[in-house]
């Protein structure tokens, strides 16, 4: 009996331990991918990247980038998605985000048997690879995915690796503001898509005591003494310069406002866990450590 007890709970733990693990399946190629609609800025970029975006029909509003993605016709925003406009365009695969929604449009989906991948997504730079790996295997495009991450990604993962592990660096203590409006910006807390840039560059985010995006307030920012401030740049145009910043009382009283510390770069270059993610993220820890 207490064997069959034993046995009867292992195997209920592993079912639960498998069910928290990313389905294999999701990255099986697809039948037909000569139609895709895609919801996620990062996986639009991923298609780019791999020479591959003859094959897409329409994208959210999230995809951005290369500025030939303004052509395509638009499904709205990855969250607040509606099934007819994805139907619309007749799409034989849907690639999503992991945060595509709202979780109706993916029943609806599911439902009428159009094929529909949520892409697997960890905030590290190999998390990217996966993700660029996976997508390439559910286009049948593996061959091309393995030579340019060969060639042009890996070289920079080793590059930031080394910023990671490499002792002779004092690591950099950074907030990542995501919105500066009004007197308490929204920073980056733990597990947000800002924590993981900031782990990328080998650096040690100051606000990594809570989690999610969160207002802080002066008094919490002169607490941390960050030694960089990394700010998207679509929020420079709010900003005239950086001595602008400098004298801003939200920044002027830490190191790295003093020293004029401030990195401003793309937005979804950042955050979006795409192939231009792991090449900023070299970027900046450039300007840090170098």
């Amino acid at each position: 009996m207490h064997t069959k007890i034993i046995i009867f709970l292992f195997v209920i733990f592993t079912d639960i331990s498998s069910a928290n693990k990313p389905s294999k399946r999701v990255c099986n190629i697809a039948d037909n991918t000569s139609g895709i609609v895609v919801a996620g800025g990062s996986i639009t970029e991923i298609l780019y990247f791999l020479n591959e975006e003859d094959r897409i029909l329409g994208i959210d509003v999230t995809s951005n980038f290369p500025k030939q993605t303004k052509k395509l016709p638009s499904i709205g925003y990855v969250r607040n998605l509606s099934t007819e406009g994805i139907l619309s365009l007749n799409p034989k695969l849907i690639l999503g985000e992991n945060d595509m929604g709202p979780p109706l449009v993916l029943d609806q989906i599911n439902e009428v048997g159009v094929d529909l991948r949520i892409i697997p997504e960890e905030q590290t730079a190999m998390g990217i690879i996966d993700k660029i790996s996976c997508i390439a295997s559910i286009i049948g495009s593996q061959d091309r995915a393995q030579e340019k991450i060969k060639g042009e990604l890996m070289p920079i993962v080793k590059d930031l690796e080394r910023f990671q592990g490499d002792k002779i660096f004092e690591k950099k203590r950074v907030m990542l503001i995501l919105s500066m409006q009004g007197t308490s910006p929204i920073v980056a807390g733990l597990g947000t898509s800002g924590d993981g840039f900031i782990k990328m560059t080998g650096a040690i985010n100051v606000f990594e005591s809570f989690k999610g995006w969160k207002p802080v307030s002066e008094e919490a920012i002169i607490e941390s003494d960050p030694d960089y401030f990394i700010i998207p740049s679509r929020d420079m145009h709010k900003n005239s310069d950086v001595k602008s910043l400098t004298s801003n009382p939200i920044f002027k009283n830490t190191k790295a406002g003093s020293k004029e510390n401030f990195i401003f770069e793309d937005s979804m270059a950042m955050l979006g866990f795409g192939p231009r993610t792991i090449i900023t993220a070299l970027k900046v820890a450039k300007k840090m450590y170098q």
